[in-house]
């Protein structure tokens, strides 16, 4: 059910199906089209030269020969010609008509370049962002597991601004954690002022410590709680189901289940921080959330100061936050 964005040679995947960015002949041409049909062979192109072709937009299958997949379903990506012409469209339709013969072909494994962004100039970002919500929109009904293949890093870009954004995100918060000595931490804390307690014993203030016992009580008693059981407790809260859930945390329903069936599951760290993302924690939940897997959240981890920037900007898109983690080369959530 999980996208994956994957750094390699999609003629190298070893899945059911993997979709080639082809031109309306189908009978091959220059990069991801020409290397599929290098690696598959001759007979590749026998069979294309039965399918009269294909509209852009459209896509067809067949087998894969040589390759280490069961079929290339062969897609045809719009040029770009500065987005007023349904550039969008196009490639939304590329995708979705993948998906539905993959899904007719019963493939639980779909590999996809990135259509369009190579000679057809689609911009790089734009046509990433099309691709991920596409697919998600598609996995958010449909059980399926696919991998967006990207050949290197050259091939590869986020929005510009969301990266420098990003980066100095990092910078800020790197610095902070290496230039606060133990020396300046302890000199902070003796020039802060001392609070006067004096004040928490006047009898305005006992009824609103009355007020908060039903909430310390509770707090206790979730002391012992599991990973497992304060997950399942959030989702309870959330008012979401399950399937909800793991679906917007990127996560396969088979590894759910095992969370679910066993309290003392100790997941990834990703994969924590991937629920925490579908329930929408805020930053000290999210933190709690971990503290039970045993994980903790640090300014000494680039990883870590990327997942605290979405959630202080309350962006709990889980696939950008993909994007973005890909782009600083760090693991990705869900998954």
């Amino acid at each position: 059910m999980p996208i994956q964005i994957v750094r390699n040679d999609i003629t190298k995947m070893k899945v059911d199906a993997i979709v080639n960015a082809a031109n309306n002949s189908l009978l091959g041409g220059g990069g991801v089209d020409g290397a599929i049909h290098k690696a598959a062979g001759p007979k590749l192109l026998a069979e294309c030269r039965t399918l009269s072709g294909c509209e852009t937009g459209g896509a067809k299958i067949t087998g894969a020969y040589k390759l280490p997949c069961k079929f290339v379903i062969h897609t045809v990506g719009p040029v770009w010609q500065g987005g007023g012409f349904g550039e969008r469209e196009k490639l939304v339709s590329c995708y979705r008509r993948s998906l539905e013969l993959a899904k007719k072909a019963c493939c639980e494994t779909v590999a996809f370049p990135l259509i369009s962004s190579g000679v057809y100039g689609y911009p790089k970002d734009q046509a990433l962002r099309v691709a991920v919500d596409t697919v998600s929109e598609f996995l958010s009904e449909n059980d399926m597991t696919v991998y967006i293949v990207i050949f290197d890093k050259a091939s590869y870009r986020i929005g510009e601004k969301l990266f420098k954004d990003i980066e100095e995100y990092i910078d800020d918060r790197y610095a902070e954690e290496h230039t606060d000595s133990v020396s300046e931490r302890i000199r902070r804390m003796n020039a802060a002022p001392m609070p006067d307690f004096s004040k928490s014993i006047q009898y305005g203030d006992m009824a609103p410590m009355a007020a908060a016992a039903p909430s310390l009580a509770d707090a206790v008693k979730q002391l012992d709680e599991s990973f497992s059981e304060m997950l399942l407790r959030k989702i309870d809260e959330r008012g979401m189901t399950d399937s909800q859930c793991y679906k917007k945390a990127n996560i396969d329903r088979k590894l759910f289940s095992k969370i679910r069936s066993d309290r003392l599951y100790k997941p990834s760290k990703p994969t924590a921080i991937a629920f925490a993302i579908a329930l929408e924690l805020s930053l000290g939940e999210t933190k709690e959330l971990l503290m039970k897997a045993g994980f903790a959240l640090s300014h000494s981890n680039k990883f870590d100061i990327i997942i605290e920037y979405f959630i202080e900007h309350g962006n709990y898109n889980i696939f950008e936050i993909n994007e973005a983690l890909f782009a600083f080369d760090q693991s990705l959530l869900g998954a």
